[in-house]
């Protein structure tokens, strides 16, 4: 029972404590005045009556009502009912009178003016019921306004002794304790009426019937929650909801008080059955606001009148009842429900309040759907929430774990199961609700079992499975939601009928007079007093009220793995998978070792899901037998490593207990190390996350004390039933623990005292021998097996405040009670970094958690904490004795280091480390995109001085055979990087190392543990140094061949001492004449362009100005170049370029001397002491006409003095290819003032810009068609020019170039007549003869995408007209016609300059110059730079992408190589077309190094088909890459001085480039891709001297320019590239286009848009069989190798002449070679058969295109196969887009051509000789080559037994053969007599042939190894013996 009120309040207005119109109330009078004991007096109460404020008012308010609610301190809620009226005041005038002046009219005013002052009664009580209260208050109010008869002290004494139940329904007890109406009744009236109705009078004529509940934990909500949706909206709500169960603040507005208490109710109402536990306030006063900054979480109403101060707050979600909104701030994150859940809440509670919706679309809506009364709505709504949690919570009790019983339950629940179970670890939401301080009270509410229970509980034990069935039904959930809500009403109005209202109003008069009412009286506390005293005396005497309270036990309902919810993904773990793991198991435990190292991928795999990782728990504890499972060392290592596999995927949090299960395996499987040493598995399972998770230990801990105590109970239970463990209702299933302890709760009260002190003593022993078993426990996972090693368990933050398990800790709260925690929170403290420390830290942390809740008592707490450091020290004592033992273990048997076959001169620098092989990006070795997992591999890592070598085998064992081979040169090393990597095998966490190279290779390595890590230090420098040498003569085309140590100066004698000296003294010479002039090397300051590019960056100081005139005589030839000196002249003479320029016609050497005038051009021999220029060959071709001293002048206005020279002639135009270096900036502008003009005194400037426009002048005037014009700059000429020259063909091409140039240099607006996108794709059909058609067409054609090089701004700063031009059409004039300059510039251009961009800034073009300059933007060397980078990435990812998007085509389109290439092949194309079309042009760009270069070797390698053949590329790259100075050294970051610029590939672009135009046109190339690839990685290698050193200047420094044939040390050491392909050339087609069949004089004109350009497979290919194929002599040696092992045993099977083809492990090219490489093979084999001498490849490949060419010639139409291989008369149209084959392609056209003459239809022709008598000129007699022939028997290889085979002794071969038997054809085996040593007599060895004479036994002994051989007897044997040694005295 409990009383209705317990203090009646009245406040009134504080006239004294005024202070600026502030008023304050203050308490007139309250009752009782002493307080209760069980409820104090609330303070602050006046502050809630008037919640904004106490002010005046200048008229009557009406009277108000409301109900605020106080929280004390314990946390009880009072509600106090506030009833408001307002009274007049006179007082008031009379003080404010006296202060006002004299003044008559001013006090008239005062007193006309009347002050009405609120007065407040109110009721303060810990129960709510609104209603009643409101009646109460209204009825004293009447009394007092109406002037009632009764007294009013009466009234309140009535309401202050009224006693009502707190539940039971509504009480009817006739009369109250106390009432002056009617005598009192008996109190010992039968009190089942009593507990029916509660009827209460105040005795003022009034009567009410109070309702209360039937079940008091049910909350009341009248129809508060109905109101709530209604204002706010169902999703609004539903965000309040999850906001307020996952504790973040809410803050109600609105100017209703009244709405303010029932908003929040209502809130709190859906809650359930979940309690708010924080600050709750629904009206907040305006002077408290200052709480609403509290950082905790809290439900807070205020009025409107509020709103502008709560617009700062951040981190409040403010939801305004009046206007429906909910704000929630950018920085809060509401978790809302998780999805199916909140969908369906959704759509149940919009059909409660939306009843139409539903219907709304139906043709024949149904009558009335109105909606039910508000009461009824909010009960529903209530239902769908508690429908809602019983979802969200079933099976909530079967992860509670109960840990004591008596002497009162503690109960905790286990979070990680619960969510696990239901598959919801992941879930924000009900992480952060569990978690919650509500949730924590809902478990220690609910937890106990033995109590009532209510609603909820029957709704979560029993209505399981209904609410599952219908979860997916709208309506069936709307019927279970009725009928829940019918409770719920039915709780909250059990009688409705009996509801008999009689309370008095006050009369309509009353209210309204302002006038003559009386204020409210004073009331005589006596009176009041005594009916309290009155009434507390009858209680008194009363019987106690004893009310049976229902207590039982609560129901579990199904467990929780039954429920899983159907979405919940159970792994796909089919049986299968769970079979391979038992198999595994019994293996390892039956000792088959090998069928479990088959099994242990799978495993290792399966193990991923959770199914198989319970059945491995459940399994492993089948093979433990007292605790102890004992295993040899290979056992316990394929245990420790599944432990390790299936802990690596448990989440710390451990949701499915794995680890809980394998925490009691991991201390019973172990081995015997030694005398007394046993090492159990836990010191190998550590590094796992679980194991530092505090809540993980708890509930661990929780789990086993409950399990302890159940089994306690189980025993000294003496139950009747003979199975006590079984449940009582007979079905079969085991108590439960908490079954189990509710039943112990019933009996507690019925025991005796000493056995209830003997059950709690026992618990409590119970809980204390746990902990210190834990201590135990918690220190074998946490203690490292090396304590040494401060491993400190990671830096997880262990125990961190999140960690602290259900610690009531809110995430608002977290931040402030941080430092509340134990600070020493986890291993973070470096200082104490000792292991020991930091575990007693954490063991100490937990044991006092646990304990303290499980109530332990402080000794044992003492004790414990005594214990725990020397538990921890003991077990660390006994890990150092493991530790040691361990040691010694021999370590398992790892897979064979596998040795590298190195090339000649190759030696290793560190011997093989032990490393894992790591799968990368690309997932073709992996075994993702089928095909065999040949990653990760195990093996070694090598460092030669030449490569990085990784060799080793697959770890998957169905693999194991393969060997996986990958390398790089060391010298093309771009990024090294150090990475840790876990294996998905080991426990530990491994250092690695990541390392790429720009031969497009990725090595990603993890050093095993045998590796010590200064070992792998050692390795990283040593890499180091090998990549960066002091001096390019540390490279190894160096030091090859010599011995290990770095040799930087070759100190041997040479034999040709003079070239050494001669080359000394050219350099010295160059020094000598550099040194006098006056030479100031001055650091080069950039001009200042726009866009500045990044070549001045990279200039070297070797910046020389050349301040005097060079004396002349230094310069003619013969004064002096001494004698030595001629021969180097001579050599000069000989290098590629001369060559080249002698076949070219550009003049020879001897001209030169002799100055033969008719010659336009001349060799200049002006830089053969590379004084002028540093980077240029020594022989430069200039016009005839410019003297040196000229060219001196002219070169200084060039960057790197660089100036224009000549590299190459149109043979048919006679135009000629000039490059050069960009001006300086000082040049430009001088370069194009007009040459008229004025100049006082000609300045250095101006002379050298005249002698420059005198040279550009005289390379104009060498051009026929300029000298054709007789030269002179008239007009007449020009327009003869125009007439004359163009001839039709010129007509054609004109509007082909300006397309094309204005292409290059893109314009924005498209002039009429330029082309763009479409023109360039017509080329394929020729144009349209007619011009303005064409034009006309293109006038309208959309720009191309990628159609130009991309430009800001206009066309360029000159001749906005030279596309224009060039398209043969005038720039319109206003006035229509041409203007007279344009019509004379009509002409094309005599010479084009290509410049950049940037450069030209501010030049003006003159009008009759006959030069141009074409301005087009160059891509600069860093976006050369990154932009490989990026293809590096794209092409060979270190790691699987991120996110899908990030394909492998977009990272390429991201990288821009493509673009690159596009516009490097696109302004060569322009500029092969401008030669074409008769003018020269003059390549001019950065510092015509790399740019320059590229577009220059295009435009040859374009227009001339010489350089298309093997020697024409050669002298191509010599001429323009090696001789004109790119800067191989530098961009290629050879040396340690370049290894800050970086890796650039200018020469891998141009080889891209040539790689493109190779593919549009497969006939035009003698050499094949597999060439180009071969350079690309070579020149990178470092291999050969080719490719080092910038200039042949330094070429010349070091002696590497003019080796003499003679001078090589080794015969098998290459200097040169050029010579090792020569040599590879001769024995193998592989460099050779079988394709190749040239046109005569054939200009190329390949296609260059992106979508052309294809992507190089040089980029992806690999080849882990044997690394890259590029050095051939690896290829030799490896086969070799092979052959040599492969004396396999014969096996009885037939063998298979299949074999499988994986493209990223095998060669593609070797092992499915194309037809003809595959013919040619054959060939040479057939012929080595018949033993015939074999022809060069090359020699027979000719042969048969000779037999060929003639019949082409007599047939009509040429076959397709035939003409594809030979002919060469197809047109280009017909060839580029013909059929053509790849280097491998297999069956393709060619063997057709080989076998019969297919035509295009594959008829066969006649008339041809077949293939098979081109054999018989090879056939030969067999005599003469088989010189002795017989059966021997052979030894085989180790272990293998003796076998007869038919041996032939060959010696024009020179080679002692060996075949199965006579018959057959195939050579089993060749014995190479040149590396026989020596042939001796043998003895018989063990299995050889019995009944043989000992004298036929004998041994020939090789430089690899010995043969023993045994014949028929001695004689046969002596023979043998004496044939083979006269083969070798012969030789």
């Amino acid at each position: 029972m409990a009383r209705l009120a317990d203090y009646f309040v009245v406040v009134g207005y504080d006239l004294d404590k005024r202070v600026e119109g502030e008023g304050q109330g203050r308490i007139l009078q309250r009752f009782p005045e002493k307080d209760w004991e069980d409820s104090p007096f609330p303070q602050g109460i006046e502050l809630f009556c008037q919640p904004s404020g106490w002010q005046l008012a200048s008229e009557r308010q009406p009277a108000s009502f409301f109900v605020a609610v106080l929280t004390d301190i314990n946390s009880e809620r009072h509600y106090c009912a506030c009833f408001t009226f307002w009274e007049g005041l006179d007082n008031l005038q009379k003080a404010e009178a006296s202060e006002v002046d004299d003044a008559d009219e001013d006090l008239a005013v005062v007193q006309s003016a009347k002050f009405f002052a609120p007065k407040s009664l109110v009721l303060v009580s810990r129960l709510d019921h609104t209603e009643v209260y409101r009646n109460c208050l209204g009825l004293i109010y009447t009394v007092h306004v109406d002037g009632l008869s009764t007294p009013l002290e009466t009234v309140i004494g009535n309401l202050l002794t009224c006693v009502i139940p707190i539940a039971g329904g509504s009480q009817i007890d006739e009369s109250p304790v106390c009432s002056l109406d009617t005598v009192p009744q008996a109190l010992a009236c039968d009190w089942l009426l009593a507990c029916l109705q509660r009827t209460i009078t105040l005795g003022a004529g009034d009567r009410q019937v109070i309702q209360t509940p039937i079940n008091d934990s049910l909350p009341v909500s009248g129809s508060s929650v109905a109101q709530l949706f209604r204002q706010l909206g169902i999703v609004n709500v539903l965000y309040l909801f999850c906001a307020a169960l996952t504790e973040h603040k809410i803050l109600f507005l609105s100017s209703s008080y009244q709405r303010l208490t029932d908003a929040c109710r209502g809130l709190l109402a859906i809650m359930f059955p979940l309690k708010y536990s924080f600050t709750y306030v629904p009206i907040l006063p305006g002077k408290l606001l200052e709480v609403l900054s509290t950082p905790t979480p809290f439900i807070i109403g205020v009025n409107s009148f509020f709103r502008s101060e709560t617009q700062e707050l951040l981190d409040v979600i403010i939801a305004d009842l009046d206007g429906g909104t909910v704000t929630i701030p950018e920085c809060v994150h509401i978790s809302l429900l998780p999805e199916p859940l909140l969908q369906q809440t959704q759509t149940a509670i919009s059909m409660v309040l939306d009843p139409e919706l539903e219907v709304a679309d139906h043709a024949f809506p149904p009558q009335s759907t109105q909606s039910a009364s508000l009461k009824i709505q909010d009960k529903e709504i209530r239902a769908i929430f508690l429908w809602l949690f019983a979802r969200l919570f079933q099976g909530y009790r079967w992860c509670l774990h109960i840990i004591r019983i008596h002497p009162e339950p503690v109960i905790r629940f286990h979070k990680a199961a619960f969510l696990g179970q239901r598959a919801l670890s992941e879930d924000d939401f009900l992480m952060k609700v569990l978690d919650g301080m509500a949730f924590a009270g809902f478990v220690s509410e609910r937890g106990p079992p033995y109590r009532a229970t209510d609603l909820f509980d029957d709704l979560v034990a029993n209505e399981v499975e209904r609410i599952r069935q219908e979860e997916g039904c709208p309506h069936k959930v709307m019927n279970h939601v009725k009928e829940l809500a019918e409770q719920l009403f039915k709780n909250e109005n059990p009688y409705p009928a009996v509801a008999m209202h009689k309370v008095q109003r006050p009369t309509e008069n009353s209210q309204n007079t302002s006038q003559g009412q009386t204020p409210f009286p004073v009331l005589d506390e006596v009176a009041v007093q005594l009916f309290i005293d009155h009434a507390a005396a009858k209680l008194k005497t009363a019987p106690p009220v004893v009310k049976a309270e229902l207590k039982g036990m609560v129901p579990s309902g199904p467990p929780l793995g039954d429920i899983v919810d159907r979405n919940g993904n159970v792994m796909a773990n089919s049986a299968r998978r769970l079979e391979v793991v038992r198999n595994c198991i019994t293996y390892i435990f039956d000792n088959k070792m090998l069928e479990a190292k088959k099994l242990m991928p799978a495993v290792l795999r399966a193990l991923k899901g959770r199914a198989a990782r319970v059945c491995l728990t459940q399994e492993l504890n089948q093979h433990v037998l007292q605790n102890r499972a004992v295993l040899d060392d290979q056992q316990f290592d394929y245990i420790v490593r599944m432990m390790n596999c299936t802990l690596q995927d448990c989440s710390h949090m451990d949701e499915h207990g794995i680890a809980a299960a394998l925490l009691p395996l991991v201390t019973a499987f172990c081995r015997k190390l030694g005398a007394g040493i046993t090492q159990f598995a836990y010191s190998c399972v550590q590094e796992h996350m679980v194991w530092t998770n505090m809540q993980f230990w708890e509930a661990m801990f929780y789990s086993d004390v409950q399990n302890h105590i159940r089994a306690l109970y189980l025993e000294t239970d003496d139950s009747p039933q003979q199975n006590n463990s079984e449940r009582p209702d007979g079905s079969g299933r085991e108590i439960s623990a908490l079954e189990l302890a509710s039943e112990q709760n019933r009996l507690w009260p019925t025991l005796s005292k000493e056995l209830q002190a003997e059950r709690v003593q026992k618990e409590e022993s119970t809980v204390f021998s746990q902990a210190i078993h834990y201590a135990n426990r918690m220190s074998y996972l946490l203690l490292p097996l090396d304590t040494s090693k401060n491993r400190l368990l990671r830096s997880t933050g262990l125990g961190d405040v999140e960690s602290v398990s259900n610690s009531y800790v809110t995430n608002s709260i977290a931040g402030s009670m941080a430092e509340s925690y134990d600070t020493e929170s986890g291993f973070e403290d470096a200082e104490s970094s000792d292991v020991a420390n930091s575990v007693v830290r954490f063991i100490n942390r937990f044991v006092d958690k646990v304990c303290n809740e499980s109530g332990v008592t402080n000794d044992h707490l003492k004790a414990l904490h005594t214990m725990i450091p020397d538990i921890v020290q003991m077990h660390i004592e006994t890990l150092d004795a493991v530790h040691r033992e361990s040691k010694r273990l021999p370590p398992i048997q790892k897979p064979k280091l596998l040795r590298p076959t190195l090339l000649p001169g190759e030696e290793l620098v560190m011997e093989g480390m032990r490393v894992h092989l790591i799968p990368d990006g690309r997932e073709e070795a992996t075994g993702l995109m089928g095909g065999p997992p040949l990653l990760p591999a195990e093996g070694a890592i090598f460092l030669t001085t030449y490569r990085l070598i990784f060799k080793g085998t697959p770890t998957d064992p169905l693999v194991g055979e393969q060997v996986v081979t990958r390398s790089f040169p060391i010298a093309s090393l771009t990024k090294e990087k150090r990475i840790s990597v876990s294996l998905s095998m080991d426990q530990f966490v491994q250092e690695g190392l990541q390392l790429r190279s720009c031969t497009f290779q990725l090595m990603k390595i993890a050093f095993d543990e045998e590796v010590a890590s200064d070992l792998a230090e050692v390795f990283r420098k040593h890499v180091h140094k090998l990549r960066y040498p002091q001096h390019v003569q540390g490279t190894f085309a160096f030091t090859v061949g010599q011995s290990g140590k770095m040799v930087v100066e070759h100190k041997t004698k040479d034999k040709n001492q003079s070239l050494k000296t001669l080359s000394k003294n050219l350099v010295k010479t160059a020094k000598r004449t550099i040194g006098r002039q006056n030479v100031s090397r001055k650091k080069y300051t950039p001009p200042t362009w726009e866009n500045r590019s990044s070549f001045q960056s990279e200039l070297d100081e070797d910046e020389i100005s050349v301040s005097e005139e060079v004396d002349q005589g230094a310069l003619t030839l013969s004064s002096t170049i001494r004698s030595s000196d001629r021969q180097t002249m001579s050599n000069v003479v000989e290098r590629a370029c001369c060559r080249d320029y002698q076949r070219l016609g550009l003049g020879t050497l001897s001209n030169s001397l002799t100055r033969s005038k008719n010659e336009p051009f001349r060799i200049s021999t002006v830089n053969r002491m590379y004084t002028v220029c540093r980077s240029y060959p020594g022989l430069l071709i200039v016009p005839q006409s410019i003297p040196d001293s000229t060219i001196q002048r002219i070169c200084r206005c060039y960057r790197q003095n660089r100036f224009p020279v000549v590299c190459w002639r149109n043979s048919r135009t006679k135009a000629v290819l000039l490059r050069s270096a960009g001006l300086h900036a000082k040049g430009v502008v001088g370069f194009f003032k007009s040459p008229n003009a004025p100049a006082a005194v000609p300045s250095q400037a101006d002379s050298t810009s005249l002698e420059q426009e005198k040279y550009l002048q005289a390379i104009i005037s060498s051009m026929p068609s300029y000298s054709e014009s007789s030269g002179r700059n008239t007009l007449s000429s020009f327009t003869s020019t125009h007439m004359s020259t163009s001839d039709s063909s010129d007509k054609l091409r004109q509007p082909k170039i300006g397309a094309l140039m204005k292409q290059v240099m893109g314009s924005k607006e498209d002039v009429p007549g330029t082309f763009s996108r479409g023109a360039l794709g017509q080329r394929a059909k020729g144009l349209p003869p007619s011009q303005p058609k064409v034009s006309g067409k293109a006038r309208n054609s959309p720009r191309g995408k990628w159609g130009s090089i991309r430009v800001s701004g206009r066309l360029s700063a000159y001749n906005p007209d030279v596309g224009t031009r060039l398209a043969g059409k005038e720039s319109p004039q206003p006035n229509g016609g041409p203007s007279e300059a344009v019509f004379l510039r009509q002409q094309k251009a005599y010479l084009y300059i290509i410049g950049d961009k940037a450069q030209l800034k501010g030049g003006k073009q003159d009008a009759f110059q006959q030069w141009e300059v074409v301005p087009i933007e160059v891509c600069d060397v860093r976006q050369v730079k990154n932009s490989f980078k990026k293809l590096m990435k794209a092409c060979v990812p270190s790691s699987a992408p991120p996110e899908p998007s990030m394909s492998f085509l977009r990272c390429l389109e991201d990288s821009e190589w493509m673009v690159l290439l596009h516009k490097v092949l696109q302004v060569s194309v322009l500029v092969v077309e401008l030669l074409v079309a008769g003018s020269s042009v003059m390549v001019s760009l950065e510092d015509g190094w790399d740019v320059t270069t590229q577009v220059v070797s295009l435009v040859q390698l374009l227009s001339d088909p010489y350089y298309r053949t093997f020697d024409g590329f050669r002298l191509l790259v010599e001429k323009e890459w090696l001789s004109f100075g790119h800067r191989f050294s530098h961009r290629g970051a050879q040396t340690l001085g370049s290894q800050s610029s970086g890796f650039t590939p200018v020469f891998l672009q141009f080889l891209d480039c040539v790689h493109q135009i190779h593919l549009q046109f497969p006939m035009e190339f003698e050499f094949s891709q597999y060439y180009l690839k071969f350079l690309a990685y070579h020149y990178v290698s470092n291999r050969f001297r080719t490719f080092l050193l910038d200039s042949d200047y330094e070429r010349i420094e070091l002696g590497v320019l003019y080796e003499e044939k003679g001078e090589r040390k080794s015969p098998q050491v290459c200097k040169s590239v050029w010579d090792y392909i020569d040599r590879l050339n001769k024995k193998t087609p592989v460099f050779f286009n079988y394709m190749f069949s040239p046109e005569d004089e054939e200009v190329l004109r390949p296609y260059t848009f992106i979508s052309n350009l294809k992507v190089w497979d040089f980029y992806m290919e690999e080849t882990l069989s044997e690394g890259p194929s590029y050095d051939w002599e690896l290829r030799g040696r490896q086969e070799r190798v092979a052959e040599e092992t492969a004396e396999k045993p014969e096996t009885s099977g037939p063998k298979s002449q299949r074999r499988v083809v994986w493209p990223c492990y095998d060669n593609l090219s070797k092992t499915v070679p194309d037809a003809i490489t595959k013919l040619l093979q054959d060939l040479q084999s057939l012929e080595a058969e018949l033993g015939q001498t074999s022809d060069k490849w090359k020699e027979t490949w000719d042969k048969l295109k000779n037999t060929q060419r003639p019949e082409t010639k007599l047939e009509s139409k040429p076959s397709f196969s035939s003409s594809l291989l030979m002919s060469s008369n197809i047109g280009h149209q017909r060839r580029s887009q013909g059929v053509y084959l790849q280097e491998s392609g297999v069956g393709s056209s060619i063997n057709l051509a080989l076998d019969c003459e297919a035509s295009a239809t594959s008829t066969p022709v006649a008339g041809r000789p077949s293939t098979s008598t081109l054999y018989s000129q090879f056939q030969s007699t067999e005599s003469e080559n088989r010189s002795f022939e017989g059966i021997l028997y052979k030894k085989g290889a180790l272990l293998k037994p003796w076998k007869p085979r038919w041996f032939v002794l060959d010696k024009t071969k020179h080679q002692l053969r060996y075949y199965e038997s006579r018959q057959d054809k195939e050579c089993k085996g060749v014995i190479d007599l040149a590396e026989v040593e020596s042939v001796t007599a043998g003895t018989p060895a063990m299995g050889a042939p019995k009944n043989i004479d000992e004298k036929a036994f004998f041994d020939l002994k090789t430089t690899k190894r010995v043969y023993n051989f045994c014949a028929q007897d001695s004689l046969n044997a002596q023979l043998w013996m004496d044939s083979v040694q006269s083969c070798l005295s012969d030789a």
